[in-house]
């Protein structure tokens, strides 16, 4: 648990992912929920925005964090295929990292058009995990380690679905926008020890960070639709 929110706060504290965060939370309306919160930023912003967000996630953990970082926002335990949520009760639904980790993820779309209102807006965000950039001196293992993390994902490159899955299932007026986050401080180290990144692949990429040669690129996938009745 401690590892996996010290990736995601450090993610988040990127001045390219808070601006691309802030660019979600566009036309979402009044009501939002925020499907796969995780520690809960998205709902404290979202809240501080002036809208009802509704933060869900189907880790109990997940969700007693959250409420402790932001105890004036409202966070339920459920899962993304079947929300805790009346029909039609929402004007926005986003879902920021969350569909790769679905094997199906399909349901999870399907829930979105149920919970959201007419001309309601769901916005999709994820990364393409078989397309990481590091620049190193021994690129074959890096490359391999790349896509060994992306084969222990239950659905490791489903952003490039995105577009399809929401014409798929009820949405119209589709937009696909990519947004690469490039990183390039010792913050992402514990991002590459988490791709399977070791001994002295890590030790080579910890000596660029010392050096300010430390190189991380991605594509982020934003996907969006309305609600068509």
């Amino acid at each position: 648990m401690s590892t996996l929110l010290t990736l995601l706060d450090a993610f988040d504290d990127l001045p390219q992912a808070r601006n691309l965060r802030e660019h979600t939370y566009e036309g979402l309306g009044d009501t939002v929920v925020d499907v796969g919160c995780g520690g809960g930023r998205a709902v404290g912003e979202l809240a501080a925005r002036g809208a009802r967000a509704i933060g869900i996630d189907m880790d109990p953990a997940m969700i007693e964090f959250a409420i402790d970082r932001w105890p004036a926002s409202e966070f339920h335990v459920g899962d993304a295929t079947a929300l805790p949520l009346e029909d039609g009760s929402v004007t926005g639904y986003r879902a920021d990292k969350v569909l790769h980790a679905l094997a199906e993820p399909e349901p999870a779309v399907i829930e979105a058009r149920r919970v959201l209102a007419g001309n309601g807006r769901a916005v999709l965000v994820g990364q393409d995990w078989d397309t990481f950039v590091i620049d190193s001196d021994d690129p074959e293992p890096t490359r391999t380690l790349v896509h060994a993390r992306a084969d222990r994902i239950p659905n490791p490159r489903v952003a490039r679905r995105y577009r399809n899955l929401l014409l798929d299932n009820g949405f119209v007026d589709v937009t696909v926008e990519v947004h690469t986050i490039v990183w390039t401080d010792d913050a992402c180290l514990p991002l590459l020890a988490n791709l399977g990144g070791e001994g002295a692949w890590l030790d080579e990429q910890a000596a660029r960070a010392r050096n300010d040669r430390l190189f991380l690129a991605f594509p982020v996938f934003l996907a969006s639709g309305t609600r068509a009745d």
